[in-house]
């Protein structure tokens, strides 16, 4: 298995946005991709991300690979790529990954594969009534304006309109995003649809803006969250947020 990225930037900040979630985490290098599904600890949220080989200058896989490796690990590597540098994975003979950055210099580390007892995850089927498509401005602010007055955050639908707000001990904000412009929203029927999530965990997430301008948010009445975050035939990065069901 050879790889040779030209733009590590993508996997640079990937991988810095799921170690947030995720401390250790295993890869499965793929003809097509490099795919990664995780359980943060608490399991609350879950990381599917796909790095695909058409973002490769090389890609190099005989046949499918799975290595676990410890994600602050190999961030802290990631981020000594210069935005000019390649950055090539191929894995040793001793069972390490090899990770060369070449720039004016050749950099080479050597990380440790590790073992991994958790079983693979498999990614949930699931249905949402509600998708909106908007710019990853626009969450990424709201979600800032709501960290002020709360810990949560209610995400509520309607046909034409998309309201994120959050009420704490005295506060309260309240974002209302229209259809139209940056912003698509579509539904399944007319009924409002709202839940509740986790700002700690939201904040964590939407730092996939840096891969991409756009985000597709779905969610249901305290169901799961998912957002999307795409860059076509790069790059794929989405989470699933498990709701906060409150007895309000």
């Amino acid at each position: 298995m050879k790889l040779s990225l030209a733009e590590p930037t993508y996997l640079k900040e990937s991988v810095s946005i799921i170690s947030e979630l995720v401390n250790e985490a295993r890869f499965k290098i793929t003809k097509d991709a490099i795919e990664l599904v995780a359980m943060d600890p608490a399991n609350v949220a879950m990381v599917i991300f796909k790095l695909l080989s058409s973002s490769f200058t090389e890609y190099n896989v005989k046949e499918d690979v799975e290595i676990a490796i410890n994600l602050s690990n190999l961030k802290q590597i990631l981020r000594r790529a210069g935005s000019n540098d390649t950055l090539s994975l191929e894995l040793s003979e001793n069972n390490k990954l090899k990770v060369q950055l070449r720039g004016d210099s050749i950099r080479t580390f050597n990380l440790p594969i590790i073992e991994l007892e958790e079983k693979e995850q498999k990614v949930p089927e699931l249905k949402f009534p509600v998708t909106i498509k908007t710019s990853t401005k626009i969450l990424n602010d709201a979600i800032a304006d709501v960290d002020i007055v709360a810990e949560s955050v209610t995400f509520e639908a309607e046909p034409k309109k998309f309201v994120i707000s959050a009420e704490g001990d005295l506060s309260q904000a309240n974002i209302d995003i229209k259809d139209g412009g940056d912003t698509k929203i579509s539904m399944d029927g007319s009924s409002k649809v709202r839940s509740k999530y986790s700002i700690e965990y939201l904040k964590k997430m939407i730092g996939a803006s840096k891969l991409t301008d756009s985000v597709n948010i779905q969610f249901n009445k305290d169901y799961p969250l998912k957002l999307e975050y795409t860059t076509v035939d790069k790059v794929m990065l989405s989470f699933i947020l498990a709701p906060r069901v409150e007895n309000d």
